[in-house]
């Protein structure tokens, strides 16, 4: 896993100047909290002893205040410094983490579920920023605190120095060990409860209309229950287990207390002098159990982070490759040409679109109808150059709209079934459709679209918020102001799909004879899942297994085509005998 690893160790690497500054800071608390504790008790025992002079213990007064003041300050740069580290790491892993998902987003739905996606934001990179905070740092900073406490018993005595080593092996090395022995497992199923709750509420939630209008309310809240209840019992199995756990890692300690204080009492006792370094020595270690008893719950934390880590390798964007970019001019736009168009997702899915041609002129109105999985979507994502077709071409007067990438905002307009606004004011908003637009042309676009009246009855008026994802306003009126937005862009051609799915009948169609209204300048590709408003285009096709099967104006084909006939009286609700 480390060896091809490219998460993780490039950014040790990276800021490994600041890792080590926070390291050795971890370790410089830690030691002056003990020191603190070793003056401390000297400081006791000789005064104990009624010196005859305040000046032999002053100077353990003021190493005593100097590491009571250098404990704090240590800790406090040192977690300054650590979050600042993090930050920076963590900063630049989700960073990379959106890059490569946006480098796929063509191929969200077919790579990714959105579950998936939600547990890698929410979860993975937060497990990477923990694996730093709570194993590499105090993992480290144990052991050399550690072989420093060794090292400066086994001076005095070199078996006392072992019996402290096997002790605080048992702290720093056993404990943690065990602790991924037992909870290796049961942690991944917590990882894989988490990943399927993501996923199955994700995916229940996106289809909330369709539960309720069944009737399965109550299959809708039970469809997680069983999944809640198993993460719960595991999650208390943990708790339990970390409770014993710590109990008897505090009794190590307690072993350690003693060993020391037989230690001292063989070593420092044959003088009135070196005895008033017994409690020094006993209470300098208790500072350590504060560092070296966390190591276990990091380690116990690893297999969840290797398995974020594995996942995260394994996320690899398809590279996309363009070929020189041009420039042309919206307003010289005449023609869009899909040039024998042939794409398939990969060799294992079927061929989704097969030789399809078509020619559109300028302001010319096109319906794409047909059952769902037939290629509606992807074409549009063809012609926008979000994908790329295995054979033909895309073309805008005769240049291959992969070469026009750079210009795709000023050619394509798009509004699809849910437009997205951001919580800020409704001006805001629509100015996105272009930022160089003033007030008073974001309010005649307004107008267009019918919002006008709305918004000025409204106690703030345009600078009222739409709030998150748009939840102030109704289905329809976020989709006129998308429709707003469109209108500023003011680009040649507009990409509409499917926008009023889940409008009721009357707003659908008062949101259609508006949209072909205030656009009966552009060039419209409409995909639709049925016929209301389907009389305002010049032409409809049908596509079936990735192919036309009819073609033609809406009235001819309605007169003519027995097909079509039967699909708008079934879209009307006609009954067919």
């Amino acid at each position: 896993m480390w060896r091809h690893d490219t998460w993780v160790k490039p950014y040790l690497k990276q800021y490994k100047s600041l890792l080590a500054t926070v390291l050795i800071l971890g370790v410089l608390t830690t030691f002056c909290g003990g020191a603190l504790m070793f003056t401390s008790g000297y400081t006791i025992d000789r005064s104990a002893t009624h010196p005859y002079n305040i000046l032999i213990i002053y100077p353990a007064i003021l190493l005593t205040r100097a590491f009571g003041i250098g404990r704090p300050t240590f800790k406090y740069v040192e977690r300054l410094k650590s979050h600042n580290w993090v930050l920076r790491v963590t900063s630049k892993l989700r960073t990379r983490l959106y890059k490569t998902v946006e480098q796929d987003a063509a191929f969200f739905d077919e790579k990714y579920q959105t579950g998936n996606i939600l547990g890698l934001l929410s979860e993975d990179i937060d497990h990477l920023q923990n694996l730093y905070l709570r194993t590499v740092f105090p993992t480290v900073v144990g052991i050399l605190l550690s072989l420093i406490i060794v090292i400066g018993i086994g001076y005095f005595d070199l078996w006392f120095g072992l019996l402290i080593l096997l002790l605080l092996a048992i702290e720093v090395l056993i404990a943690p060990l065990i602790s991924v022995a037992v909870e290796a497992g049961r942690r991944q199923k917590q990882k894989a409860l988490k990943d399927d709750l993501y996923t199955n509420l994700t995916d229940n939630i996106l289809g909330a209309n369709d539960w309720v209008l069944s009737g399965r309310q109550q299959d809708f809240r039970k469809a997680t229950q069983d999944t809640v209840t198993q993460l719960n019992d595991s999650k208390n199995y943990s708790k339990h287990f970390r409770w014993r756990r710590d109990f008897y890692l505090q009794a190590v300690l307690g072993l350690i207390f003693i060993a020391l204080l037989v230690f001292t009492n063989l070593h420092f006792t044959n003088s009135m002098a070196r005895a008033n370094y017994v409690a020094a020595f006993v209470l300098a270690i208790a500072p350590v159990g504060e560092t070296i008893i966390p190591i276990s719950q990091g380690f116990e934390e690893y297999p969840t982070y290797r398995d974020s880590i594995v996942r995260l390798n394994n996320l690899h964007p398809t590279p996309t490759k363009l070929p020189p970019q041009q420039t042309i001019d919206p307003t010289a736009f005449q023609t869009l040409t899909l040039d024998h168009l042939q794409f398939e997702y990969n060799s294992d899915s079927p061929v989704l679109i097969k030789n399809f041609q078509q020619t559109i002129k300028r302001g010319d109105k096109l319906a794409l109808i047909g059952p769902s999985g037939t290629g509606k979507t992807t074409l549009l994502q063809l012609i926008n150059g979000d994908l790329a077709p295995q054979k033909g071409q895309v073309l805008i007067n005769d240049i291959n709209v992969l070469t026009l990438q750079a210009e795709r905002q000023k050619l394509f307009a798009f509004l699809n079934q849910q437009p997205f606004l951001f919580n800020t004011s409704i001006i805001n908003n629509v100015r996105l459709g272009n930022e160089n637009k003033t007030d008073s042309e974001v309010k005649q676009a307004l107008a267009a679209v019918k919002m006008q009246d709305l918004i000025e009855s409204l106690p703030k008026g345009y600078e009222t918020s739409v709030q998150e994802a748009g939840s102030r306003f109704s289905g329809g009126e976020q989709q006129r102001l998308a429709l707003a937005r469109i209108l500023l862009q003011d680009a040649p051609i507009v990409l509409l799909d499917e926008p009023t799915v889940g409008l009721d009948p009357i707003t659908e169609n008062d949101l259609l004879q508006t949209i072909f209204s205030v656009l009966a300048d552009k060039t419209i590709i409409w995909v639709t899942h049925h016929l209301q408003g389907i009389k305002n285009v010049d032409q409809v096709i049908f596509l079936k297994n990735g192919q036309i099967e009819m073609q033609g104006h809406p009235q001819d084909l309605y007169q003519n085509n027995q097909h079509f006939q039967e699909l708008y009286k079934m879209d009307q609700g006609i009954l067919i005998k």
